[in-house]
């Protein structure tokens, strides 16, 4: 495990959009680079997402360590294709309280952000028309904690799959992040994994599920045990709540587990 030290070593990144949707109130911390909206035609959603895709994959190839914050899962993709410029083989460590492992031929809903983890196994080919070179991650290089919220179809695609599932625990995450052995990390979070009561405003709350304290503690556990060398936070808030004072706590304390130490430029943090 590379010891990575402090707050310093992390290249704070924010990409303040929610599929093709900006949300300008996602709060950015003072040393962070906010990736620039291009400009979107009018043409199919994941057409208009590949461009911001490519924007965070430009901003994410030049950071030693990115840390993302974000508004949703799918842009998980440009920042796995750009560690993957750097790093051969890389592992994924996915906290969600949902699978995000429909693709488009089982998804009942049609709802891009639940096929984030399937983008990076390779199970979505076509959605995208773009030239990040993203390399489909391994199943078996997958860990998936907690999940707790799954369609039928998408339960079954699991199941069948060699995603390795363990729940949101620490020492189960440490432990399945060790089998895997000396591979690099990135390290991926949803806050609606957080049980739903701690997360007011949230966009797709999902019911009772672990503390927010168990959430750091899985953080620092992984990063104790494992090489993170890339890290994302899914701040999938309704817009109105993205930058009230209760959304900048749990981004704060989550970064902190994370060996983060973010200021805010304004009460706003915009």
């Amino acid at each position: 495990m590379a010891d990575h030290g402090t707050d310093d070593t992390w290249d704070l990144i924010v990409t303040p959009w929610h599929l093709d949707e900006h949300i300008p109130a996602l709060p950015t911390p003072a040393t962070a680079t906010r990736v620039g909206l291009p400009a979107l035609p009018d043409v199919p959603v994941p057409a208009r997402m590949s461009l911001l895709h490519k924007a965070t994959f430009d901003v994410v190839t030049q950071a030693a360590r990115p840390l993302v914050l974000s508004g949703d899962c799918p842009t998980s993709r440009a920042v796995v294709a750009g560690l993957q410029r750097r790093h051969r083989d890389l592992a994924v460590l996915w906290l969600d309280a949902h699978g995000d492992f429909n693709d488009p031929a089982i998804t009942t809903s049609g709802y891009i952000g639940g096929m984030a983890l399937a983008m990076l196994t390779g199970r979505t080919p076509g959605l995208f028309d773009d030239d990040l070179g993203l390399r489909p991650v391994p199943d078996t290089s997958v860990v998936l904690a907690d999940a707790r919220d799954l369609d039928p179809a998408e339960r079954d695609a699991l199941t069948s799959s060699h995603v390795h599932r363990v729940p949101a625990d620490p020492a189960a995450i440490a432990s399945a992040l060790g089998r895997l052995g000396p591979v690099p990390v990135y390290l991926h979070l949803d806050i609606d994994v957080i049980d739903g009561a701690q997360l007011p405003g949230a966009r797709f709350p999902s019911g009772p599920g672990p503390s927010l304290t168990r959430i750091e503690e899985c953080l620092a556990a992984a990063c104790s045990t494992a090489d993170v060398i890339g890290a994302y936070i899914a701040s999938a808030w309704l817009p109105d709540h993205a930058g009230d004072d209760s959304s900048r706590q749990t981004i704060t304390r989550l970064t902190a587990a994370l060996g983060a130490d973010l200021t805010w430029t304004e009460p706003g943090g915009r």
